[in-house]
């Protein structure tokens, strides 16, 4: 566990000391961060997300950064039926929880780098949805601390709109990467390229252009811009 102050927040931060798969994410880690927080962030592979304490983290708000990669996550039935998002599969688990997704359509590297104050001119925004209004205000204003605009795309229902697959996830805060590169020299690629902002409006331009696929991306698509 580790606590930071960061932005005038106090973060705590929690992780198993197994190996992070799936399978051997330890609960206890979990709980100990809900007990210590107004808001939990849940990054976890989502083929672990049954073992989030959905007793814990009843009436908090939790901040639902998961996507579903199948290489990764394995096959999720009630996902490939094409009937449910992500964001429904957790509500459903968390029940009693007030879940917004938010923070899955930007890789790690961009949404550090692409932070910006208010009132700049390249600020960017991202996505964020959810069924309780009062949720995803404490999010977007968690957004807006960290330096991004959000831009409210409904309901945990149409949270599809930003998963993989969709225009805009990852790719267009993403420059085009150049062919021809090793697997060493695309790595650098990835850590040194600056990203490109994306503000509000483009972000309400890609989520409403978007049409529905299969359930399921690729980490690849993190790298290949």
């Amino acid at each position: 566990m580790a606590r930071v102050r960061a932005k005038g927040m106090w973060l705590e931060l929690h992780r198993s000391n197994r190996p992070v798969t799936g399978a051997s994410r330890a609960p206890d880690a979990v709980a100990a961060a809900v007990r210590a927080g107004d808001l939990v962030v849940a990054t976890v592979p989502l083929g672990a997300y049954e073992r989030l304490p959905a007793a814990e983290l009843a009436g908090r708000t939790v901040f639902d950064t998961m996507n579903y990669y199948p290489e990764r996550d394995g096959r999720i039935a009630a996902l490939d039926a094409g009937g449910l998002t992500t964001s429904a599969l957790v509500r459903r688990h968390l029940a009693g929880a007030h879940v917004v997704k938010a923070f899955n359509n930007i890789d790690f590297r961009r949404l550090f780098t692409l932070a910006r104050p208010v009132g700049a001119a390249d600020r960017s925004a991202l996505p964020l949805a959810g069924d309780d209004e009062a949720a995803k205000e404490r999010v977007a204003r968690l957004l807006d601390t960290l330096g991004y605009d959000a831009v409210d795309t409904g309901t945990l229902d149409a949270s599809w709109r930003s998963e993989p697959g969709t225009p805009v996830y990852v790719q267009p805060y993403l420059r085009a990467r150049p062919e021809g590169l090793s697997e060493e020299d695309a790595r650098r690629w990835f850590f040194d390229t600056p990203g490109v902002p994306v503000p509000a409006e483009r972000v309400r331009e890609l989520t409403a252009s978007a049409v529905r696929g299969p359930a399921g991306g690729s980490r690849a698509a993190l790298a290949d811009g």
